[in-house]
């Protein structure tokens, strides 16, 4: 990095303190300041606070002819319930590659739902001396991308059953009128959305009086069959008693009453869709083909079907831009969508990853992290975002712990909440040994994406060096690169170098 002001030296404490002490401890720099490493200018972002920035889309149109940095993905072995450090592991690594190797490096995470966070499992900005700052805002509100998500997805599916309410008591002729009321002329017209159905439906004319009463029927009648329904209502909290819910009570719904539910903000397809789009429009594509459901003639009805595509893009226009933040040793941050992995593709955005690697240039790092374990992490990053991206990783880091190694190799099961067996407070080698087959698969799984796979050792307290010893040789026995032993969560970058 060309200035100083952007690396800040740790004053490390043991034992470690609380996260939020941690955190609480240190002053950010100015958003701004981290921005003007990256050669960002006021006109490239747009300020959030104090503290974080939304990068704006048009920094990659700038860039478009300069080169690409380093691309590294980070991803780990089956966890245990209590995660195993990779968010920590990707914030230590780019500590170690921007302030203690002098490396330009941007990280690229995913933003945490609200639901973990205010659970068990807790928030997802890294632990220790590896995080993201200011961490309260991080798995908060950040820059309202969820919430975005959240109006987007329901704004959809108020408009579904809005439509099936008044298809039900309305003519064709009278739901033609509703769609293209007269003008001050009394003259009817398509708005440009309608182009779009009529088309799906080989209709070529372009007026709505051209239209015959079958053509009137297919065009204005969706017909939607509620069984078929498969959009759902969405909030950012977990919420049980709402994950089968009965609508249309009221007395002016006239007996509309249907079964559905609520689903968490990051579970919606929308928010899959920020993850993968490239643009703008594109995005605008992707929302309007987004299925809802089907009519009763098992015909499939999208979002522009319905008519409210641009409106979905319009509420997701400043989503679109990723949100600049930072470490707790001054390197830059793109946080920006979080699809969970077990219904998605658990990756953060294409558009965050293609910023970071022209900001960086040759010889710069972007390490972006894949969800869950890396048989759906990382290799739906391979499978699903590096195809649309068509950007190829250098080099894949696999997060494995003792704890987990233990537990795959036959120790007692690990319960969120509930305190550690003895078994993992204590020397087991061979226990250690038995668990390295789920290291071993997934390094063969990520190696034949044509990837050379570091593992990342996420130290703890409790383990020993010959625990660690056997991690490294299964590692390096399976066909690893490289098996480090890492001691960010204690140490920051220092840990990780």
């Amino acid at each position: 990095m060309s200035s100083a002001r952007s690396v800040r030296k740790l004053e490390v404490v043991s034992p470690v303190p609380a996260d939020i002490d941690i955190a609480n401890s240190v002053e950010p720099f100015h958003i701004s300041e981290i921005a003007k490493d990256l050669n960002l200018s006021s006109n490239h972002y747009d300020l959030y606070g104090k503290y974080k920035a939304k990068v704006l889309l048009s920094v990659l149109d700038e860039l478009q002819g300069s080169g690409d940095g380093y691309y590294v993905v980070v991803g780990g072995i089956t966890p245990t319930p209590l995660g195993e450090g990779k968010s920590t592991t990707t914030v230590g690594l780019c500590q170690a590659l921007g302030a203690f190797l002098d490396k330009k490096v941007v990280t690229c995470l995913r933003q945490p739902s609200q639901g973990p966070t205010f659970g068990i499992k807790g928030g997802a900005a890294g632990g220790g001396y590896s995080q993201v700052i200011p961490m309260d805002e991080f798995n908060l509100h950040l820059t309202g991308d969820i919430h975005a998500i959240t109006a987007a997805n329901n704004l959809l599916a108020a408009a579904i059953d809005t439509r099936i309410f008044h298809e039900s008591s309305q003519s064709d002729k009278a739901l033609l009128n509703r769609l293209c009321p007269p003008n001050k002329e009394g003259k009817r017209s398509f708005s440009d959305i309608m182009f779009r159905r009529l088309k799906k439906l080989g209709i070529s004319k372009t007026k709505p009086e051209e239209l015959t009463p079958e053509e009137v029927k297919s065009f204005a009648r969706l017909d939607i069959d509620p069984n078929s329904i498969t959009w759902r209502r969405v909030m950012d909290v977990n919420d049980r008693f709402l994950r089968k819910i009965t609508i249309g009570q009221g007395p002016e719904e006239k007996g509309m009453v249907r079964e559905t539910g609520f689903d968490i903000s990051v579970a919606s397809e929308i928010m899959a869709v920020l993850a993968l789009t490239t643009s703008l429009s594109d995005m605008r594509e992707r929302l309007g083909k987004m299925v809802i459901g089907n009519s009763k003639a098992g015909e499939p009805i999208t979002a522009d079907d319905l008519g409210v595509g641009g409106a979905l893009t319009v509420l997701m226009k400043d989503a679109i831009n990723p949100t600049l933040m930072q470490t707790l040793e001054g390197t830059p941050v793109l946080v920006h969508a979080g699809p969970f992995a077990n219904i998605a593709h658990g990756n953060s955005s294409i558009v965050a990853d293609k910023i970071a690697l022209k900001l960086v240039g040759p010889g710069g790092f972007v390490v972006t992290e894949a969800g869950f374990g890396a048989d759906i992490g990382t290799e739906k990053f391979m499978n699903i975002k590096c195809r649309y991206s068509g950007l190829t990783p250098q080099c894949a880091v696999i997060v494995a712990t003792i704890r987990a190694l233990k537990m795959h190799g036959g120790g007692p099961e690990v319960v969120a909440g509930k305190p550690l067996d003895h078994a993992y407070l204590n020397e087991n080698v061979s226990l250690v040994e038995a668990g390295c087959v789920n290291l071993a698969r997934h390094i063969a799984n990520t190696r034949a994406y044509g990837v050379n796979v570091v593992v990342a050792v996420n130290m703890f307290s409790t383990d020993t060096q010959a625990e660690l010893d056997a991690v490294r040789n299964a590692a390096l026995a399976a066909g690893a690169f490289d098996a480090v032993v890492c001691t960010h969560h204690a140490h920051g970058g220092k840990g990780a170098n």
